[in-house]
Order: C-alpha cells, then structure tokens, then sequence
C-alpha cells in the first residue's frame, strides 16, 4: 500500500480518529460518591463498557456536554458542599438534561428534570409567571433535598440516584420482593439498569476526557456567565420596559433568567425576587434598543 502523505493537521485528526474507535479500557476501580462500584462482577463491567462505549462514540453531543461542564460545575458544585451532597451527582444532571433546561414528553423541567408536582413538593415556586425549575440554583437545593431524603431512607448513595430515576416507591418494592439490598443486584426497569452505568460513564469521560479522544481547547470550554444581580421587590408590570432600562432587552433578560415565563412578574407583599442582568462580553446585543413604546398596528 502507498504510503499517506498527508498534512500535519491531517495526520493528527486520523491520529485522534484511530484513538477513539479502539476498544475501551475499564479502570480496575472506581467508587461512586465514596461507594466502591463492585467491577469485580462481570456484569457491572460489561453494563459499565456498555455505557462508556455510547458515550464516547457520542461525538458531537459529548464534547457538547464537555464544554458545558465549565459554565455550570461552577454553579452546581458550591450549592452541593453547601447542602451535604457529594460531588458525584453533578454527573446525575449530566444525564438528566445535559446540562441545559430541558423539557421532557412527560414535561420534567431543568437541568434536573423534576415534575410539577415534585417540584412544588420540594419549594420551587410554578405558576403563569413563574417557574424556578429553571432557576439552575434553585432546582439545585431542590435535587439535594430530594437526594438526601432518599439516602436517609435507603443508607445508600448509589440507590438514591436509581431512585432519582425510578421513584423511591420502586426501590422499596424491589428491595421487599427480591430481598436484596444493593442496586447492582437488583432487577429494576431497563432505563434504571442504565441509570447509574450512565452516570459512572460521565464521570469518567469528564475526569479524564484526552484518555476518550476528546481534546478541547483552553479556549474551548464555555466560560461562567457574567452578571449582576438587581432584587426586585415591587411588581413588574411590563418585563420589555424592565429590560430596557436595565441595558438590554427582554430575549436577554429571559435568557439569563429562564425561569421569568411570561411578560410581567407579581410580587407579593414581603417577597423578593432576584434577576440576572448580563455585563462584560455577555451583555453585548446585536441590533439597537429603542426607547418609547412600540407602536402597533390595530
């Protein structure tokens, strides 16, 4: 055969295209939130490989969430030293939304995808107006609580995050029916079986992502947001004429602060909402603002 001859630039794509689509090497050990993962089982290293093999063949959607985890890690890790949850279930959101205010067909809302309901249940605030599941801070004290309320039952990291996914109701069932108490033993739904490989699989790619084929710039990597934040303790009755005299305009303003739904915000009597405004390269918009009123045509 001929030999290539190629630029530099080529040699290291084909390089970096041969690394990544070899077989997988498994550690000899890991632990998930300080709990040894059993890899001395045959069948949780192969659900393991299985699961790493995904995601690092998940090119495009992987270096994706990579270069997410340098805007939002910051955010999340703080608030979870801060409320007693390890570190580790940051790779939980990971999996949840890929870092980014999804919405499921079942309408899970956030960066971890909580119901109406269960979000209510844990003291985010759904209404018209607003919708704090898609406040990344607030959903965050509310995954802690949730996750540590299920630890307190089941004195164990590793099936509170199963739990996360399948309900603390069908821990409890499986524990009772197959009498078995370690999530690595039981027979759960497919998607739960997946559960914690899912997130084992991130937390190895997102330690060590050269030893995945996934090389990102220093550049690269998204940068923390930077904003002000205003406490608005009045009602706001038009969130343009808000953005506007803040420097900037209502798309920005929403997307700083997803969870403002409509176009106006209540406040009610001794309540306090607070409201980030983007400064430095993230305040910059395209087009002109315009003072006044817009008008309309009947």
């Amino acid at each position: 055969m001929e030999e290539y001859a190629g630029t530099d630039r080529e040699y290291l794509f084909f390089e970096q295209i041969d690394h990544i689509t070899h077989d997988i090497e498994l550690p000899e050990s890991m632990t998930f939130c300080g709990e040894e993962v059993p890899l001395d089982l045959f069948y949780v290293r192969e659900r393991l490989e299985r699961e790493l093999m995904v995601n690092t063949y998940r090119h495009s959607a992987t270096i994706l969430l990579l270069k997410r985890t340098s805007r939002w890690f910051p955010v999340m890790e703080p608030i979870m030293r801060k409320n007693g949850l390890p570190e580790d279930f940051k790779y939980l959101a990971m999996i949840e939304s890929e870092l980014t205010n999804a919405v499921s067909p079942s309408k899970a809302v956030g960066f971890w995808q909580f119901l109406e309901g269960t979000g209510k249940d844990y003291g985010l605030e759904i209404n018209k107006e607003v919708d704090m599941r898609y406040n990344v801070e607030k959903e965050t004290v509310a995954a802690c609580k949730y996750l540590k309320d299920s630890y307190r039952k089941f004195g164990s990291w590793t099936l509170a995050a199963a739990a996360f996914n399948c309900g603390n109701g069908r821990i409890t069932k499986t524990q009772g029916e197959q009498r078995v108490d370690s999530y690595y033993d039981m027979i759960l739904p497919e998607e739960t079986q997946r559960y914690v490989f899912r997130i084992l699989a991130l937390k190895l790619i997102t330690e060590n992502p050269e030893k995945y084929g996934y090389q990102i710039s220093d550049n690269g990597w998204y940068r923390p947001y930077e904003t002000k934040t205003v406490t608005v303790v009045q009602s706001i009755p038009d969130l343009v004429d808000f953005a506007y005299r803040q420097g900037t305009n209502l798309k920005m303003l929403k997307y700083f602060n997803p969870w403002l739904r409509g176009n106006s915000l209540t406040v009610s009597a001794g309540n306090s909402y607070e409201i980030k405004i983007p400064t430095g390269e993230f305040a910059k918009t395209h087009g002109k603002m315009r003072s006044g009123e817009i008008k309309r045509d009947n």
